[in-house]
């Protein structure tokens, strides 16, 4: 944001308005003015405040995993940006939403997806074949779909977008929002200190807060993802940078701080579709600051499709969210086992 800092007195009636519209929203359901549905089986919402990336695919993936692991029959609900409405995340010909690729990928059907703004309508489609246990992703503001445990994820680098409510700042919600959560989970926990983020959660909210860092699993080479580079090779390579995710800073420093060496970086609008001149500018650019290879986020792969790298050898970054995961786990089970939200 801080390209629109400029912008923003000028939007801060917008912010007003839309923070009105924002509440006048949770009002309505509180009071029961407007009713959410509740699916046949549990319901985990993964959410944030923000705009932009916090770390909530990781999480999304974490959960689906651990569900899968303990034998759950597990559904994913997602929207989907970008991509075709419908439970198999595309229909034919149409591009498919980087988020629901990087999910199926990883995944290998350890979770069935059901894929669309209509969260309700695709998780009933998945509950009639089997599935018991829907993780609702991107659900704090999804207050159309019940839930028996809303986590809430916040990036330790910038928890509160800016202060500012969209258009101004990057805020979804107010931070008075976290007293629907059951859960927090703060992302890029090593990055700042977490007794002063502790301190304006706790303002909101009593709920258990659990601290998460970036794991780098695997450096994959583009576009089959199927050769590995090894540790040794990739801290002793010059690397150029670029992502379009929400929070490129995030990347950057990420990189860095697990010993990558990063020549020169770029970053991309959130979700952005790579053309095949933007595939050569940024391959001129790494040549020009002495970079051997590139390295983007997983998710960027899919939006590389059209691109044409060939220029020099490219690579991705595989990553995971490590959590302290028994007393996670044992928290998310007792939450569903112990109560059903019926309000948000």
């Amino acid at each position: 944001m801080s390209g629109d800092l400029p912008l923003r007195p000028a939007l801060k009636p917008l912010s007003l308005l839309y923070s009105l519209l924002v509440r006048g929203r949770l009002w309505c359901y509180q009071t029961g003015l407007l009713r959410g549905r509740r699916l046949p089986g549990k319901v985990i919402s993964v959410g944030n405040l923000t705009v932009g990336g916090t770390g909530k695919t990781p999480m999304v993936l974490w959960l689906a995993e651990r569900l899968a692991a303990e034998g759950k029959r597990a559904g994913i609900l997602t929207r989907g940006y970008r991509g075709s409405p419908g439970n198999n995340g595309r229909a034919q010909g149409e591009p498919q939403s980087d988020e629901v690729a990087l999910l199926r990928a990883r995944l290998k059907g350890k979770a069935q997806l059901g894929v669309g703004p209509d969260r309700y309508r695709n998780g009933m489609a998945l509950a009639r074949h089997g599935t018991d246990v829907f993780v609702l992703d991107d659900g704090l503001q999804h207050l159309q779909l019940l839930r028996d445990v809303e986590i809430v994820i916040l990036d330790a680098t910038d928890p509160f977008g800016g202060g500012m409510l969209l258009p101004a700042g990057r805020l979804r919600e107010p931070p008075s929002a976290l007293r629907r959560a059951d859960v927090v989970v703060v992302t890029r926990s090593d990055s700042v200190p977490a007794l002063a983020l502790e301190g304006v959660i706790r303002r909101y909210s009593d709920c258990p807060i659990f601290y998460a860092t970036t794991r780098l699993d695997q450096v994959l080479r583009l576009p089959q993802l199927a050769v590995e580079l090894p540790e040794r090779d990739w801290r002793a390579g010059h690397f150029f940078a670029f992502c379009g995710i929400g929070n490129p800073a995030a990347f950057f420093d990420d990189l860095r701080r697990w010993g990558m060496q990063v020549a020169g970086q770029r970053s991309f609008a959130d979700h952005h579709a790579y053309t095949a001149a933007e595939a050569s500018e940024l391959e001129r650019a790494a040549r020009e600051c002495g970079a051997e290879a590139l390295v983007c986020t997983e998710k960027d792969v899919w939006n590389l499709r059209n691109a044409g790298l060939s220029g020099m050898p490219a690579f991705c970054c595989r990553i995971s969210l490590e959590l302290p995961g028994d007393a996670v786990w044992t928290l998310i089970e007792e939450a569903i086992a112990g109560r059903s939200k019926v309000s948000q």
